[in-house]
């Protein structure tokens, strides 16, 4: 029987469970049709998992599997996860509501203020034939963009001089920024990460751009030069991010996959509207995380309060705790040897207890250093690696949408009752985005009391009651927007800056090297918080190649536009 098939039975069956009056006699029918909701639901998810297996065993005998061949556009939403169609809509009817412009509308920003003139050139009118009353008027402007690619090969003849009487020769100076640079100049040098970065182009279509105009370019050159050439950029990664997370009240994160030397690893994204950053990392652990909330800094530890606590949150066994609380040290930091031999002499501890400690005492000590600046508020996904590490976390509304959208209810009255209960999720929603433009306690109030009612519905759809229940289970996550109105309701930001890895990786495939994987991360960071502060990428390279600093650093930058910012 097939899916369809199944669908007609069940409602018809369901037209009888409405004439029925006897309630025990309705209880009854309505746990059998959950139960077959429940049992549909997991024949889908088997049959995909029984066509991955098929795919996978036809892999292994050197044939291919079934091709994915996506379906016509127009018949994809029920195949389609992702709420933001819904979150726009909603975003446009809360704008309609406050009576701003409907975002829908394409807002088209003049370009003629972001052009630079480099030339004005003057078309005189040819009068010939013309009446003879004509009026001087000015000029009528238009402006035409063009741009011009070439070599500036030069050859610098030293001049030389020998000194007989000490056997050694002098030569005439070279300029700045070329001296100890090797055979390639400023340009070349400054041009390499845009196109590595920006353009998202791979070594061999790099040389062959350079080719094209006559400069004679060699992988091993471009290799080293990316690798080892621009290792300014490493502090400017770090003053920015430091200056990103100090200069605001919360951070946004999310990871995507990454590839070094043939091994999987991972790439996160932290960033806010100042700053993106990027750090990859061989896990994505709880305490990879928090390596990279410090920028990596050396790792230290704290037994406390707050450590007790997160181990009670942890739930480490009883006599495990009596055994850490004689052994570590209250409230004095330990570096990593110390707390290493501290946790030796308890030969009681398994793999995950030790995890359990490890992570407790250094989030607690996370949370009182002073050597760098402390995220309050992160929000995520609901991804278990991003809680317990700042003192307060946000959740994206978006992520737990999805899980609505997943629900793929047999019978139509469920349906019903599902679409009925997404338009209240999304107009409720909506009135969280209005809350943003003008907070007040009054709203606050409301919107808590609101929360409760909704995310407290009961219906005959026993899968959508237990998803409302874990929506409901994260309300103080979920609502972190109303004690932090400046939080974004989703984590798109972060998404979208964790695409910019992925595009690299479709391109790349891999980085081969540390080395290489650092400077990836470090020019991305650069390039997409240049974005953000409005500054030219290639300008900025370029100041720092030719060791000029005339551009204020991104960190600087990050300090003024905090300060511009409403409070």
């Amino acid at each position: 029987m097939n899916i369809k098939e199944l669908q007609a039975e069940i409602n018809a069956t369901y037209q009888i469970y409405a004439q029925i009056e006897n309630s025990v006699e309705q209880d009854i029918i309505k746990k059998l049709l959950n139960l077959i909701e429940q049992v549909a639901s997991d024949n889908e998810s088997l049959e995909a998992e029984i066509q991955h297996l098929r795919d996978e065993v036809s892999r292994l005998k050197g044939e291919q599997g079934k091709p994915d061949i996506k379906p016509n556009k127009k018949n994809r939403k029920p195949a389609d996860i992702s709420s933001e169609e819904e979150r726009k809509k909603a975003a446009a009817d809360a704008n309609r509501n406050e009576g701003t412009e409907n975002p829908k509308k394409r807002a088209r920003k003049p370009k003629l203020s972001k052009m630079k003139i480099d030339q004005i050139k003057i078309c005189p009118l040819d009068k010939a034939g013309l009446p003879d009353d004509l009026i001087s008027k000015g000029y009528t402007d238009i402006t035409v963009q063009d741009i011009i690619i070439k070599s500036n090969t030069i050859r610098y003849r030293r001049e030389t001089y020998y000194s007989p009487s000490e056997n050694k020769s002098y030569y005439g100076a070279l300029p700045e920024g070329v001296k100890n640079q090797g055979e390639y100049g400023i340009g070349v040098r400054s041009l390499i990460p845009v196109l590595k970065t920006a353009c998202r182009m791979t070594e061999k279509p790099i040389i062959e751009f350079f080719q094209n105009f006559g400069i004679v370019l060699s992988p091993t050159y471009l290799s080293q030069q990316w690798t080892g050439g621009y290792d300014w950029g490493h502090q400017e990664k770090s003053d920015l991010y430091y200056q990103g997370i100090l200069n605001s009240d919360y951070a946004q994160i999310d990871d995507t996959s990454a590839r070094v030397n043939g091994n999987n690893h991972y790439c996160q994204v932290v960033c806010n509207p100042l700053f993106t950053a990027y750090f990859t990392s061989q896990k994505k652990d709880r305490l990879s995380v928090l390596e990279i909330l410090t920028d990596y800094a050396p790792s230290q530890y704290l037994y406390n309060h707050q450590a007790k606590s997160l181990l009670d949150t942890l739930k480490l066994a009883n006599k495990t705790r009596s055994a850490v609380e004689a052994e570590l040290p209250a409230d004095t930091v330990m570096n990593e040897m110390q707390f290493a031999g501290h946790l030796a002499k308890i030969d009681t501890l398994g793999a995950g207890q030790l995890t359990k400690i490890t992570e407790a005492c250094a989030i607690a000590h996370y949370q009182q250093q002073t050597s760098f600046p402390v995220i309050d508020t992160l929000l995520a996904d609901d991804a278990p690696q991003f809680k317990l590490l700042t003192k307060h976390m946000g959740l994206c509304w978006v992520h737990d949408a999805r899980h609505y959208k997943k629900l793929r209810p047999v019978l139509k009255i469920n349906q019903r009752i599902l679409a009925n209960f997404r338009g209240e999720y999304w107009a409720y929603y909506a009135e969280l985005l209005e809350y943003q433009q003008a907070p007040a306690p009054d709203k606050k109030e409301r919107l808590t009391k609101q929360f409760d009612e909704i995310f407290a519905t009961v219906t005959d759809y026993g899968d959508l009651n237990d998803r409302i229940a874990k929506t409901l289970a994260k309300k103080v996550e979920l609502l972190r927007i109303l004690d932090l109105p400046e939080l974004p309701l989703h984590n798109n930001a972060s998404e979208l800056a964790a695409r910019v890895q992925a595009r690299v990786r479709d391109i790349s495939f891999q980085t081969r090297s540390d080395a290489g994987t650092k400077i990836k991360d470090t020019f991305m960071s650069i390039n997409e918080t240049a974005k953000k502060l409005g500054v030219s990428f290639y300008d900025y390279v370029y100041d720092r190649v030719s060791g000029e600093f005339r551009l204020p650093s991104l960190a600087d930058l990050i300090i003024q536009k905090a300060h511009a910012l409403p409070a």
